[in-house]
């Protein structure tokens, strides 16, 4: 082991494909369904919502999906993004275990969001759409989109989540900065948004609500525009796995391998992304790793949600889909880390956990923030609310390793950077803030 802090690959090194979990899985996942007649979903189902190259994606049977090189070129600006050796956190935490991070703050929005808000703002700008409409908790999605939108010179309209956007405005600034509009979801624009406003004028909003709304405007456009989802669906999870690709290739550099893998779930896609590669190996008969989906206790979707088909929206317009869920009209506590304020989980994602092959683990807000400020005393970065989720459970789990004398290799992704979240960290370090 030499002392090296990143591990850094060159351009060229970046994934040519994404990685498709669906044709290794000893179990098929369970399909979406029509909402109104209860069959599985088609292609043609998707079409008023999607283009068809996503809609492909979503369905796809083979294990490695191109990447389209316009994508890649875009993808350059950032990636590959660094795997870090947080030699200062083990110093702290004093624990033979060796911490990695995988950074997904280096780009210009600040989370690993962007590495499928492009390749969807570009399959949509090839189909000819002009227009996405989307919806965002913290912030983190609707900034991504806006920025691929203003690459792709498209137009971008978002509804965000009431209490992030009041939290947040500076996220709401970043957004209108790449061109797009934002809107605080409920709004006066949609049905679905007056009724609410009408029974509760001071709604804090939930990001099933801000997909009702979001879903009601592309539906309201007569087809002149479509909507883009941050996480969740099969897709999306599938754009992110370059974060999981890349970590192999630099655990290849680090003469190392994880024994635990760790990422904040509120959709799963960051989970997936880091996930999903390596257990990629163990499916294959490979070497097994312990994959952790860390989730708040405010809003414990695996934890303590049932597994069943539910709306992912809040009023049902959307299909239904077989995942952990606390119920599509559960409107979740103003937790600071409005990213993770959903009440469902990914399918896929459910279903790993559903086979035994992720654990879940519930985590208060007050405990997140307290590793939070601990990973930035030691290694300088500021995470994101939503990553100090997995934070904690790095910590933990290497004071574990303190505790038991083992030497164990983790890896956590850190989603993203908190620069726009620091009233959290205000509301902390005056006490202010509550599980």
């Amino acid at each position: 082991m030499t002392d090296t802090l990143k591990y850094l690959l060159p351009e060229d090194r970046i994934p040519t494909t994404w990685y498709n979990v669906l044709p290794d899985l000893p179990q098929p996942v369970p399909p979406m369904l029509h909402p109104g007649t209860k069959e599985p979903v088609t292609a043609e189902d998707l079409a008023p919502l999607f283009p068809a190259e996503v809609i492909a994606q979503e369905f796809a049977t083979e294990r490695e999906v191109d990447i389209p090189g316009a994508v890649i070129d875009i993808y350059r600006q950032w990636r590959p993004s660094p795997l870090v050796r947080a030699r200062r956190l083990e110093r702290t935490l004093d624990t033979p275990a060796r911490i990695y991070f995988k950074y997904e703050g280096v780009n210009p929005t600040g989370s690993h969001k962007l590495n499928t808000a492009v390749p969807q703002a570009y399959y949509n700008h090839r189909a000819g759409v002009r227009r996405l409409v989307t919806e965002t908790g913290a912030g983190q999605w609707g900034s991504a989109l806006a920025l691929a939108c203003a690459y792709l010179e498209m137009d971008c309209d978002v509804f965000m989540v009431r209490v992030s956007y009041d939290q947040k405005p500076y996220r709401r600034a970043l957004m209108q900065t790449f061109g797009a509009s934002v809107t605080a979801s409920p709004s006066e624009l949609t049905a679905v948004g007056r009724a609410v406003l009408e029974r509760d004028p001071q709604a804090p909003g939930s990001l099933g609500l801000a997909i009702s709304e979001a879903v009601e405007a592309v539906a309201a456009s007569g087809g002149a525009a479509k909507y883009a989802l941050g996480s969740v669906l099969n897709h999306v999870l599938l754009h992110q796995t370059v974060i999981g690709q890349e970590a192999l290739l630099q655990f290849e550099l680090a003469d190392d391998y994880p024994d635990i893998v760790i990422g904040a779930a509120g959709g799963g896609s960051n989970f997936g992304g880091l996930a999903l590669p390596f257990l990629r190996r163990g499916l294959a008969g490979g070497r097994q790793v312990r994959a952790i989906a860390v989730e708040p206790t405010a809003c414990p979707t695996l934890t303590e949600g049932v597994y069943a088909y539910d709306f992912g929206d809040s009023s049902g317009m959307t299909p239904l889909v077989k995942m952990h869920t606390l119920g599509h009209e559960f409107v979740p506590p103003a937790i600071h880390a409005g990213g993770l304020r959903y009440h469902g989980m990914s399918p896929i994602v459910s279903h790993l956990k559903e086979l035994g092959l992720v654990e879940a683990r519930a985590v208060p807000q007050t405990a997140c923030f307290d590793a939070g400020v601990t990973f930035a005393r030691s290694e300088g970065i500021v995470p994101a609310p939503e990553s100090t989720h997995a934070v904690r459970a790095a910590v933990d789990e290497a004071l574990a390793c303190r505790e038991s004398g083992e030497a164990k290799s983790i890896v956590f992704s850190l989603s993203g950077h908190g620069h726009f979240d620091m009233q959290a960290y205000l509301d902390h370090l005056g006490g202010r803030l509550t599980d």
